[in-house]
């Protein structure tokens, strides 16, 4: 068919960071653009029950902490339990603005917003459902962008009172007294620590016997360590073989069993155990796509799929699946599908993980590093030790730098603390630019700001390299 048979250039089915970028982009080529979204507002997952809500929470709970911190400062404290309705209307407020700028963005940029859930009739036809009816739409390309769920238990279907999945956060009514999460991965342990840092009793199980695997084994010490002063439990190695919804004491409760025999009963049970890829309703098959066992679809280097005029990114093709890379990917995507020459995406790009402490990474890890063999030392320094540490009252917080022993080049990053998601930028940017040792060495930064912690902790590594003579550095 020619082009002008098409009713758009491009069809972007869903509008989380990478459908929304990737229809922009397009738009702004001068091509015809038109985004589907099945849910109430524009933003995808990340924004209606994702990143956004998530992050907001996390900073209505430190709202809250700060103003009993001010209380207890007083001489006095004040024992109220927090208000979830007021933590949660935060959110909602954050999530309706955010809406509107993403709306307002695409709306700009003359691209068509479609409320509606897609499926595919043919490679190059959707079949769109909205409140107004069915209707079909082509497109000469689409941009498949649906993002994931959350994986439900097997054997007990989420009531959003008892059992929930993260996705219901926002619609909680009450703020439990004891919290069981069945998931060690970023979503459970951010909600995790979010809930005992108000002072709920948290539990979190896992079957792996590490949370957060792909973090640096210190920062995940230093988590567990923060968390367990705040009374949760860890209790990993251990696999879950069945939830249930009991009465206790006139109260519903939520029973989990797990294999070695335990019992564990909590008023919230909040299942983080994995997502799925949300390709079940779109009717790949028609498109001729097959996704495998967790809903992923393959791409190649541009995020095309094996079909040629069909591309894929964000969460639904996997690793990263962060906002962040996913829009980058969506961007670049719309610039290989109409021949605009872009440059990849670089490879050190940063995590984030919104607990209480936040955690951030950037580079390898000791443990990566020592599997391949590659020589490197560390230096830290602790917020105890910087000025703006103690300004912030963190005596907790952390950042460490990895460098090559021999050539002195920035590995990898690791931090955890206040702002440390912030303050990875800097060693992001350094080790882009194939930065070194020296550059941390020479730089002045303001004082006191917490990205003297780099200053900090070079000076520790060369100390190390010098003593151990495996460098001319200048001793310090």
């Amino acid at each position: 068919m020619k082009n002008k048979t098409f009713d758009y250039d491009l069809i972007c089915i869903g509008s989380g960071p990478a459908g929304q970028r990737c229809a922009i982009q397009a738009a702004k080529l001068g091509k015809k653009v038109a985004v589907i979204e099945k849910r109430r507002c524009v933003g995808g997952v990340c924004l209606e029950t994702g990143t956004i809500p998530s992050k907001t929470f996390r900073e209505a709970v430190n709202a809250y902490l700060a103003r009993q911190d001010r209380s207890e400062g007083l001489g006095f404290a004040d024992r109220r339990r927090a208000d979830i309705n007021q933590l949660l209307s935060r959110v909602n407020a954050v999530i309706q603005r955010e809406s509107e700028v993403q709306q307002d963005q695409l709306q700009r940029n003359d691209v068509n917003i479609i409320q509606g859930m897609a499926c595919f009739k043919d490679p190059h036809h959707l079949l769109v459902t909205t409140d107004n009816g069915d209707r079909t739409i082509s497109a000469q390309r689409f941009m498949i962008a649906v993002g994931t769920e959350a994986a439900v238990p097997p054997d007990i279907e989420p009531d959003n009172e008892i059992v929930i999945l993260a996705d219901g956060i926002t619609e909680m009514n009450r703020l439990p007294r004891t919290m069981s999460v069945v998931g060690a991965g970023v979503v459970g342990i951010e909600y995790a620590s979010m809930f005992a840092a108000l002072g709920v009793q948290v539990t979190v199980i896992d079957k792996r016997n590490r949370p957060l695997g792909f973090l640096d084994y210190e920062i995940v010490d230093e988590l567990i360590y923060q968390m367990r002063h705040k009374r949760v439990t860890f209790r990993l190695g251990e696999e879950v073989t069945g939830l249930e919804i009991i009465e206790q004491q006139s109260r519903k409760k939520g029973l989990i069993r797990l294999e070695s025999g335990k019992h564990i009963i909590a008023d919230l049970i909040l299942y983080s155990a994995g997502r799925l890829g949300a390709v079940d309703r779109l009717n790949i098959k028609a498109a001729g796509l097959t996704a495998d066992e967790r809903g992923r679809l393959s791409v190649d280097d541009n995020y095309r799929t094996k079909v040629k005029h069909i591309y894929a990114a964000g969460d639904i093709i996997g690793f990263p699946s962060l906002a962040a890379t996913s829009a980058t990917q969506g961007r670049l995507a719309a610039c290989h599908m109409f021949g605009v020459k872009s440059k990849p995406m670089g490879e050190n790009f940063p995590f984030g993980i919104y607990a209480i402490p936040e955690m951030s990474m950037v580079g390898a890890t000791e443990e990566e590093l020592t599997k391949n063999k590659i020589p490197y030392e560390t230096g830290i320094a602790r917020y105890r030790e910087i000025a703006r540490g103690q300004i912030l009252g963190d005596n907790t917080g952390l950042l460490k730098i990895i460098v090559h022993r021999e050539t002195e080049k920035l590995l990898g990053v690791h931090a955890i603390g206040t702002g440390v998601t912030e303050l990875i930028h800097v060693g992001q940017a350094v080790m882009q630019l194939n930065g070194r040792l020296d550059y941390f060495m020479q730089t002045v930064f303001n004082y006191p700001t917490l990205a003297e912690c780099y200053k900090v902790a070079a000076l520790n590594v060369s100390n190390k390299l010098h003593y151990s003579s495996l460098t001319k550095a200048v001793a310090i």
